[in-house]
């Protein structure tokens, strides 16, 4: 059967015809939608884990358990995973084990350029990069039978362009796989010291037998057409090198990044007038072939270390031609910065910590959108769960009275995620730091998916709910208070609370995500132009549902979601419902 898929929809469909039993995951662009797609398959358990190193831990050990697993995450949530990553390549698997890891060249939405072959080479793990859908499902049905054939966790590599692209791909049928016995085997599955040092020597063994395996594997494809110029490329860069060079040239298409074909690449080398490599940010690929011993190829010297490729800078560095370009100059398109959303529960939350000049440390999520005009309220942002910790840091760094002025915000599912052990650290050093946590009721920025503190799982079922109150008493935190974000006086009076005692503290800004289908849209709010001073105030929310028109103010009623937030600030009582005008 044939269809369109987007490349995380043929990840999923890969997994399934490969017989995987075990899925899991946690949400991140853009990998997310891998594990939404494999939920809709009854026969494999599907899961959102509350971190990725967890989810990694459960794969290995339905693997240990003896079922296909497959285990996907963002290229950062492998930096988080990387723990388990590089012993379960000494420990080796049961059943077949596949990490799928989408990288996010241009930081679409990550807050790095991460080049995850990288983790290839490190871990000692042979990794597939698939530059369409089709080769989705079958460089995961291909990374089964590796796992297995080799006895190592495999690594499937992809980016944003493949994950979230469309082409035609054909279906296959469910391979039905049984479960394989548990083995009892403390040599290969416990590293200790004395068990890690021979299965290193086994690791060696298996990226020797690996490397031959690259040169004969037909997803690592010469393609000779005019030999005059040779490129070797991977993945979606690929794409673009076909879409700008058409059949002009000759192809080394490597779906194998690692271990690469020493043999195919030193042949097609040979073969070819001048090289040149084209890929997505590290230079991988380039330094491998350099220290092959094979001189004159051209790659970073003509290509970006920064941000994605396309088939415009590819003809432009290849053949010196620009591509047609558009009528429209930068100038002509208009501007759409990100901004939180109409009624978001952590505006009033910003406004507030703005007016009261606080320090805020940041967190990942859609409240990371604080830091933008007009609101301006966060300070720093650098990955999971890092404002907890480092808020304690700050403390410690400055002393208490700086300490009055800063406070960590995160959001629910960041705090499951990472941010619980950064509490527990402020409780057990004796720290007094402020730490604000955003609860949602949902992972809101990857697109609404369940996590430990909504009571769902990925599939809808009603399961254990993470009690934040309780939770964080139980950490230490003798002072936790929850209060509704949308109250913004209230809120305003806990936050002087809390952050002028000596002891640690939790607030709980609890409020559902606007977008929440259980969310109840109330009537629109509307400006009333005689009341209205056009003092502005209601502008520095930065509400998207609010329009300056120059000698006014006016409500888009087709957005507005009557949070009633600009009308607590109003201090003419200019702006109210309908049924109150």
């Amino acid at each position: 059967m044939k269809k369109l898929m987007i490349g995380n929809e043929a990840i999923a469909r890969g997994a399934y015809e490969a017989g995987a039993k075990v899925a899991t995951a946690y949400p991140g662009t853009p990998s997310t939608e891998i594990t939404e797609y494999i939920s809709k398959y009854d026969e494999i358990y599907s899961e959102w884990s509350p971190n990725e190193k967890v989810a990694l831990e459960v794969a290995i050990g339905a693997s240990f358990g003896g079922v296909r697993t497959i285990c996907a995450m963002k290229h950062v949530g492998l930096n988080v995973a990387a723990d388990p990553l590089f012993t379960c390549s000494y420990t080796g698997v049961n059943a077949g084990l596949v990490i799928v890891v989408a990288d996010d060249p241009g930081m679409h939405s990550s807050q790095n350029e991460q080049d995850s072959r990288n983790y290839a080479k490190a871990a000692k793990l042979p990794m597939l990069e698939p530059s369409d859908s089709q080769e989705c499902i079958d460089f995961v049905k291909m990374a089964f039978e590796i796992s297995e054939g080799y006895d190592t966790p495999v690594i499937v590599k992809l980016s944003t362009r493949v994950s979230h692209s469309q082409s035609i791909v054909e279906t296959g049928p469910r391979n039905e796989k049984e479960i394989k016995p548990f083995v009892d085997d403390f040599m290969k599955y416990v590293m200790m010291p004395a068990m890690g040092r021979k299965r290193h020597v086994v690791v060696e063994e298996r990226m020797e037998k690996l490397s031959a395996y690259s040169d004969e594997v037909q997803i690592n494809d010469i393609q000779y057409n005019d030999c005059s110029i040779g490129v070797i490329t991977d993945g979606i860069a690929y794409q673009y090198c076909r879409e700008a060079l058409s059949e002009s040239v000759s192809y080394l298409k490597l779906g194998m990044v690692y271990p690469l074909p020493k043999e195919k690449i030193a042949s097609f080398a040979s073969k070819v007038d001048k090289l040149y490599i084209v890929e997505e940010l590290d230079p991988f690929i380039e330094e491998a072939i350099a220290v092959m011993g094979i001189k004159g190829a051209v790659g970073k010297a003509l290509f970006p270390l920064c941000g994605e490729l396309s088939s415009s800078i590819v003809r432009e560095k290849i053949l010196g031609t620009s591509s047609l370009k558009s009528s429209l100059t930068p100038s002509d398109i208009p501007v759409r910065p990100p901004v939180l959303c109409p009624g978001c529960p952590h505006r009033g939350v910003f406004y507030i910590l703005k007016k009261l000049k606080m320090k805020v440390i940041g967190d990942i999520g859609c409240y990371t959108l604080g830091a933008l005009p007009p609101l301006e309220s966060m300070d720093t942002c650098v990955c999971m769960g890092a404002s907890v910790s480092m808020t304690h840091g700050i403390e410690k760094a400055r002393g208490r009275e700086f300490a009055r002025k800063v406070v960590a915000v995160i959001g629910d599912s960041t705090f499951a995620h990472s941010g619980i052990t950064g509490l527990v650290d402020i409780a057990y050093n004796k720290g007094v730091s402020t730490v604000i946590i955003l609860d949602n009721s949902i992972t809101g920025m990857t697109g609404h998916q369940e996590n430990p503190t909504t009571g769902k799982t990925i599939k809808g079922e009603p399961t254990a709910c993470l009690d934040l109150e309780k939770l964080c008493e139980a950490l230490g935190i003798k002072r936790v208070r929850t209060c509704d974000p949308y109250e913004t006086k209230e809120f305003e009076k806990i936050v002087r609370e809390e952050t002028g005692i000596e002891a640690p503290s939790v607030i709980i800004a609890k409020r559902p995500c606007a977008l929440l289908k259980t969310t109840v849209i109330k009537k629109p709010y509307n400006v009333d132009p005689e009341k209205c001073k056009y003092c502005k105030l209601c502008l520095k929310i930065g509400c998207p549902s609010i329009v300056d028109k120059g000698d006014g103010v006016v409500i888009n009623t087709a957005l507005c979601i009557g949070c009633g937030l600009c009308a607590s600030l109003c201090p003419f009582k200019a702006i109210s419902q309908e049924d109150d005008q």
